[in-house]
């Protein structure tokens, strides 16, 4: 709902502003039968347009019986929205496509070069390994054919080195999860960069792939399959485990490494990549050679092409200003993520991946915290509702009210954990949250509000408990 700045809103007004863009899966899957029981997720935009973007899809299994795999994933864009937009919209392909089988994989390549030049057929059979829960993103119909040649390209390359290696080793690729959802952010990030060099120029094709190079996204992906978990971060969006301690009490785990100045492992890296060099020349204001914040994304190939190629791609757009000062050993960026494998235990209950909009104002254990109560006070919103079927002990139904009692302490205004979350961050105290707050940072003027709050995506992952006893 939109507001005038400074018009302080109704409970409901705010209730409704924070709720226009969540959702909930529902329950996905009979429990027991896979990781994820459900997943909830929300957005809350501080820039005009929003710079956030997530997506989130099921793997389709090689074997009937075998439980699907889920893909989860945050990007937080900057110098625009098209870099977000655009990754949040292809890397699910590309891991999704990494991950096949080699048969598999050598069907699906197939399939795609059947399709020959029909975009509603290769989009048909890319779509074949994955179901997307938002993928209704439209875009031009070169643009999209460009970004089809490319995953073509990427899949039969994938199957050659399967392939080499096959021959070499006498089985499957020797390649293990982590490096293959690693090569997937490495391979669409260099397509991303050859698509602009292809196709720049002043037609519309052309004015869309140099926005997406002068933009750039930081992202975090979450790989859950069986009882193994993987996630992939690069720059500062954040994945948080939230799992229970023997005594029942909450533990944060936190699963990513931020990349940025505030890391010295990361600015050693870059510093022992670039001998010869200053550091105050490549580190200027806690910024990559002055003007970039995070140490690793997708795009920005103002910081990764030759100062020739910046020139002859996009020194039209930005003049004498496209080349950065002291550019001397390029790339100075990359987007090789961090990946990290956890395995599962029923302790862990469930997993909170969001953009640096969330961690600005909360920690991962308020985080946790909060998703744990919000689980407990939840069952309070519905009724409860007993088994006529099933002759009830006493001793149980005073068990169940007792606990109900106690969670009515907990009682959320949410269903949805991650509008949950934006509210707390947004109109948390100490004495709990505060509507004046709220009100006030939803009706900032559009001038003002980034001093305050960056935009904000949240999405919660519930591991689905009996699955994950069973494993």
């Amino acid at each position: 709902m939109e507001a005038a700045a400074g018009q302080k809103l109704t409970p409901a007004a705010v209730s409704e502003a924070l709720r226009k863009d969540e959702f909930s899966s529902g329950d996905l899957y009979p429990e027991g039968t896979a990781s994820v029981r459900f997943f909830e997720t929300n957005t809350l935009a501080s820039n005009r347009p929003l710079e956030d973007s997530h997506s989130e899809a099921i793997l389709h299994p090689s074997k009937p019986n075998d439980p699907p795999g889920m893909l989860f994933g945050v990007y937080d864009g900057h110098g625009g929205a098209s870099c977000g937009i655009v990754t949040a919209n292809r890397l699910q392909h590309y891991v999704t496509a990494g991950l096949l089988p080699t048969d598999d994989l050598k069907n699906h390549l197939q399939k795609l070069k059947q399709a020959g030049e029909d975009v509603d057929a290769v989009q048909k059979e890319m779509n074949s390994i994955l179901t997307a829960f938002n993928d209704d993103w439209e875009m031009v119909h070169d643009l999209k054919r460009a970004h089809q040649r490319s995953y073509i390209e990427y899949v039969s390359n994938l199957f050659r080195e399967r392939v080499e290696a096959a021959e070499d080793t006498e089985g499957e690729s020797g390649l293990t999860v982590a490096e293959k959802i690693s090569r997937a952010f490495m391979s669409l990030d260099q397509d991303m960069s050859d698509e602009a060099i292809a196709y720049g120029g002043d037609d519309e094709v052309g004015l869309m792939t140099s926005t997406v190079a002068l933009s750039g996204s930081v992202a975090v992906i979450a790989h859950v399959d069986g009882p193994m978990l993987h996630i992939a971060s690069c720059g500062d969006c954040v994945a948080v485990l939230g799992s229970l301690s023997e005594n029942d009490t909450w533990v944060a785990k936190k699963l990513t490494t931020d990349h940025n100045t505030d890391n010295p492992v990361e600015v050693k890296r870059i510093l022992q990549d670039h001998p010869g060099e200053h550091r105050r020349n490549i580190f200027r204001g806690d910024r990559l050679l002055g003007m970039l914040a995070p140490l690793r994304a997708f795009g920005d190939f103002r910081f990764k092409w030759t100062a020739e190629v910046i020139n002859e791609t996009i020194g039209g757009m930005l003049g004498h200003m496209a080349v950065p000062e002291y550019y001397k050993t390029p790339p100075y960026l990359t987007v090789e993520p961090d990946v990290i494998a956890q395995k599962l235990t029923p302790k862990d209950k469930f997993l909170v991946i969001g953009s640096d909009g969330l961690w600005d104002m909360m920690t991962p254990m308020q985080v946790i915290r909060l998703v744990g109560e919000h689980m407990q006070g939840k069952i309070t919103l519905s009724p409860l509702v007993l088994n006529e079927s099933v002759d009830v002990k006493f001793n149980d139904l005073f068990r169940v009210l007792k606990q109900r009692q106690s969670a009515m302490k907990l009682k959320p205004q949410d269903l949805n954990s991650a509008t949950h979350l934006i509210r707390s961050a947004l109109g948390g105290t100490a004495y709990g949250v505060d509507h004046g707050r709220l009100s006030q940072m939803l009706t900032l003027p559009p001038d003002m509000v980034r001093m305050f709050r960056d935009d904000i995506t949240v999405t919660v992952i519930f591991f689905d408990q009996e699955f994950l006893r069973h494993c």
